[in-house]
């Protein structure tokens, strides 16, 4: 197939993608704002949410997951052309998400207790305690949120989570800037400020969903057959099923940046102040790949469901052609302007000595990361979750977290020796999904 036999695939692909890339890049957005009004509290501040994020994602991003296992479930089932069925499968998953959050909330909230325990200094555990506490009580609406966000992909329409996100993004940062620095009366709070602004945001973001649902004729009907549809076990299990794996696959990725972050810390603050810096602009190319990866999933899954393999490869490498491209600019970038874009997030001369070295150092796995995350939207769409699970464990923990000990401690590198072991893990992953997409795709070709 030509290259311009592509475009209508390009096209479809970015519609349902360019949503959730707003809304992905609108996220990004709030947290590298944050970031910048926190960082100019000073180093400390800047480190101790470092800290407290890299922990809090760990438990967020396994919920998240769990949810994003009803995208491909409800995509598989339109071909059924039952609303009622559709409309089950939300039902089922609120029970299921909203479980979810509440053990969860529980055990991260157990951790706040052990926040000396990892090596960091002892000003930056103590300020990022009651911040990480704040976070883990948002967890709960975030997750419901993201229950109807992951329903409506599932159905395709992923502008109205964007909207919302977008609109919710906005208060954040409006409140960040209030409760941080004590604006229109409100007391200065600092960095307790921000995540404040977060757990109020949260707040919001499922009640705004609901309205939305309740507004809307056509969406009205999906949410009275999910009211009057039934609790099914099977289903409950078929979303643990799907949801866990992605959860475990994502919270092992990010714990591998996480441990990083915390080997980081061991060798100076400014060190794990740079790697949030420098992590702010990576979550950003990351997450409008991630978006793209997420509009691979809906198409995939409803190309899936109706049987149809040859629309299913050129989804796969037409989404491949646009990341590819777009990640090799974005590295390219990184290290053209390295010395310029930390000075939006801080004036510590060694903090963006840091950051400028950790950006030259992820510029070379930018396009990995596309890659690996464009492959994994794919098999998500399958619903082939588990052999990724470990292939995902393997990459990250096996390969990564290794690689960047010995780099930053053994052969003394420091702190660029903690992200070379990013690259290596990444690059593995790509390589294990894109065999895991190849061999899938055989046996699907061979049942037909």
């Amino acid at each position: 197939m030509k290259l311009n036999q592509y475009l209508p695939v390009y096209r479809q692909n970015l519609s349902l993608a360019i949503p959730v890339i707003f809304s992905q890049i609108g996220q990004v957005t709030v947290n590298v704002v944050d970031n910048i009004l926190v960082g100019h509290l000073g180093t400390t501040e800047l480190a101790a949410a470092s800290f407290s994020i890299n922990v809090f994602n760990i438990g967020m991003l396994l919920g998240m997951g769990v949810t994003f296992g009803l995208t491909p479930l409800v995509g598989q089932s339109l071909n059924s052309g039952s609303k009622k069925n559709t409309a089950s499968w939300l039902k089922n998953a609120f029970l299921v998400n909203f479980v979810a959050s509440l053990v969860l909330c529980c055990l991260m909230a157990s951790i706040s207790f052990f926040m000396t325990s990892f090596g960091q200094t002892e000003e930056v555990a103590a300020k990022a305690k009651p911040f990480y506490l704040l976070h883990v009580a948002s967890l709960i609406p975030l997750l419901l949120f993201f229950t109807f966000k992951q329903f409506f992909e599932g159905i395709g329409n992923t502008k109205i989570a964007m909207v919302i996100t977008i609109i919710i993004n906005v208060v954040n940062i409006v409140l960040n800037y209030i409760l941080i620095y004590g604006k229109m009366g409100f007391p200065a709070l600092g960095l307790y400020g921000s995540g404040t602004a977060s757990l109020i945001s949260r707040l919001i973001m499922p009640v705004l969903f609901l309205i939305v649902m309740l507004k809307r004729e056509k969406f009205r009907g999906y949410l009275s057959s999910a009211f009057h549809s039934k609790f099914e076990l099977s289903r409950v299990k078929r979303l643990l099923s799907v949801g866990l794996p992605i959860g475990l696959q994502m919270v092992i990725e990010v714990l591998a940046f996480s441990l990083g972050a915390i080997m980081l810390g061991w060798i100076s603050k400014e060190s794990l102040a740079g790697h949030q810096v420098a992590i702010s602009m990576a979550s950003m190319t990351y997450m409008i790949s991630f978006g793209l990866a997420a509009g691979t999933t809906i198409r995939v899954s409803h190309a899936f469901g109706d049987g149809n393999l040859a629309e299913v490869k050129r989804i796969i490498l037409g989404s491949l052609h646009l990341v590819i491209a777009f990640m090799s600019l974005m590295g390219i970038s990184f290290v053209l302007f390295r010395n310029y874009l930390p000075l939006a997030f801080t004036s510590d001369p060694k903090v963006i000595q840091v950051a400028a070295g950790l950006l030259i150092v992820g510029a070379f796995f930018q396009v990995f990361d596309g890659v690996q995350v464009v492959f994994l939207g794919a098999l998500r769409g399958l619903a082939d979750v588990r052999v990724p699970m470990f292939m995902a464990f393997f990459s990250y923990i096996v390969v990564s977290l290794p690689v960047s000990y010995f780099f930053a401690f053994v052969l003394r590198i420091g702190y660029p020796g903690v992200w070379i072991g990013f690259v290596f893990g990444l690059s593995t992953a790509a390589v294990l999904f894109a065999i895991r997409m190849k061999k899938r795709l055989n046996i699907e070709s061979a049942r037909n």
